[in-house]
């Protein structure tokens, strides 16, 4: 068990604090507004050499600009142009997010990109044709595509799409279970809600799922404390 990657959603300490105890984490400024190259680059170099940087793709690709999250960000869209962003569309703009996120996760020399849809994304003709061809026309390289749905969609839907475009299912462990790819990638939002801390009984069982090489992304309002409290558990585990 002491092969499961453990991190959190964000530095929930400062670099200095966070890296000695973690060789993980999912970085979220990504999502919000992608940071210069050279800041990621910057980070690159603070971190050790060994601890990976996974990132989580910017807002543009998969959340339109009615999304309250555009304004967290201070991000303003061309008027007229609302429906060329968001929602894996095929645009110019979409596909400019992607070369934006891709850049930086070259810097951070990342190989997990995550695209978390919101709920309104549900399945239905357009969104597929629009993830198709999304994904046929990126450059994968070395990149591992993580997708974490939150609307309505089919389990046949999720594994057909996850089985054609080669994207892994993300899920909250303690409310679904993934149903395509390897490692899996878990990210751990709080069960019944953000401010929840997990019991020990809670973290046994997310221990008993793990298998070598899975992803565990605390992203609750105590993740730094439940992550170590996970990762103590594996230890004595071993």
């Amino acid at each position: 068990m002491h092969t499961l990657k453990v991190g959190c959603c964000g530095f929930a300490k400062g670099m200095e604090q966070y890296c000695p105890q973690f060789q993980l984490v999912e970085v979220q400024q990504t999502f919000y507004k992608p940071p210069q190259v050279e800041t990621a680059l910057r980070w690159r170099t603070q971190a050790p050499h060994d601890f990976e940087f996974a990132i989580k793709a910017w807002q543009l690709i998969t959340h339109p600009p009615s999304s309250p999250t555009y304004r967290k960000a201070g991000i303003d869209t061309p008027r007229g142009r609302e429906n060329h962003y968001g929602f894996f569309r095929p645009t110019e703009e979409v596909l400019a997010a992607w070369h934006r996120t891709e850049e930086v996760a070259m810097a951070l020399r990342a190989e997990v990109v995550l695209f978390q849809c919101p709920p309104r994304f549900r399945e239905d003709e357009e969104n597929v044709e629009n993830m198709r061809a999304f994904f046929r026309a990126l450059g994968r390289g070395r990149f591992t595509f993580v997708w974490e749905p939150r609307g309505q969609w089919s389990e046949d839907g999720i594994v057909s799409l996850c089985r054609e475009l080669d994207l892994i299912h993300c899920v909250d462990p303690t409310e679904k279970t993934p149903l395509y790819g390897q490692p899996h990638y878990f990210r751990l939002h709080g069960g019944p809600g953000y401010r929840h801390t997990y019991s020990g009984a809670e973290l046994r069982h997310l221990a008993q799922i793990g298998r070598a090489g899975d992803y565990f992304l605390f992203n609750n309002l105590a993740m730094y404390a439940d992550a170590l409290r996970f990762k103590r558990l594996l230890a004595e585990e071993e």
